[in-house]
């Protein structure tokens, strides 16, 4: 059996709410799939006789395999928060791939694909098929993750190096905040505007411009969900953002709230409990 791997909430907002409703788990790839897979994940619930639960994400820049009744298929990077119900009983089991990690296995520009999906036999052919029809029959994580490796390993596409650069840029965008601008992903990478612009859109689907947003404004929504950061103000100026107006507006345009009513719902659990 895999084990499963500790993550951040990795854009799942209010989490610790959500986890009372489902059950997260994720699973680290086998060597072979590194290159191309962040992880396995399975999302279980049970809500019978109790409300849906309505689960907001906020997205990242990653490719998913999402493999549910009537929904299965590949999901491009959504560029907006979505919003997930969750009602009865069920189990959801997906692939996160790298950024840029699925770009080898589609062979066009991923900006085609944001906020929008495809159906597994588009990229696996008559293979698709086997493959869901079996996996429906397997319940436990490691036989389907099992499952999964197979397919993908049957159409494993040449390593890439340019998923490798994708990638350290990512990384570096989540931890510095000092980083906020395109122009000093460039300076760092040593690469052309438009160059970086063009691998993007090939690779991971949105601009590097948006994905600096987007994770800075997971790190806000993460700080005022664990109770780190409740300031608005200081928020704003740890994350790098250039005034306290920009952050809410840059906030408000993706999670859909100000930071003061969001912050409220989680100040008020607080209390109560």
């Amino acid at each position: 059996m895999p084990n499963p791997t500790q993550n951040r909430s990795m854009g799942i907002l209010q989490l610790s709410e959500g986890e009372k409703k489902f059950q997260l788990r994720r699973y680290a790839p086998s060597e072979k799939l590194q290159h191309f897979v962040k992880h396995y994940w399975v999302v279980s619930w049970d809500l019978t006789g109790q409300p849906p639960y309505l689960q907001d994400v906020v997205p990242n820049p990653c490719v998913n395999l999402v493999m549910e009744d009537h929904r299965s298929g590949i999901y491009g990077v959504s560029s907006r928060m979505y919003t997930k119900r969750i009602e009865g009983k069920g189990q959801v089991f997906g692939v996160k791939f790298h950024p840029g990690g699925f770009y080898p296995f589609i062979r066009t520009a991923l900006s085609n694909l944001t906020d929008q999906s495809l159906a597994l036999e588009e990229i696996f052919g008559a293979d698709a098929a086997d493959y869901e029809q079996q996996l429906r029959s397997a319940a436990d994580p490691a036989d389907r993750i099992a499952l999964t490796e197979a397919l993908f390993i049957k159409h494993l596409p040449p390593q890439d190096k340019t998923i490798i650069l994708i990638n350290q840029i990512i990384d570096r965008i989540k931890i510095d905040r000092e980083l906020a601008k395109v122009e000093q992903i460039c300076d760092t990478f040593h690469l052309n505007k438009r160059k970086l612009q063009r691998l993007f859109n090939q690779y991971v689907g949105i601009s590097p411009k948006w994905v600096i947003k987007l994770y800075r404004l997971q790190n806000a929504a993460e700080a005022m969900d664990t109770g780190r950061e409740h300031d608005t103000l200081k928020l704003s100026a740890d994350l790098g953002f250039y005034d306290q107006s920009h952050f809410i507006k840059d906030f408000k345009s993706i999670i859909g709230k100000t930071p003061d009513g969001y912050a409220k719902p989680a100040a008020l659990q607080d209390i109560r409990a």
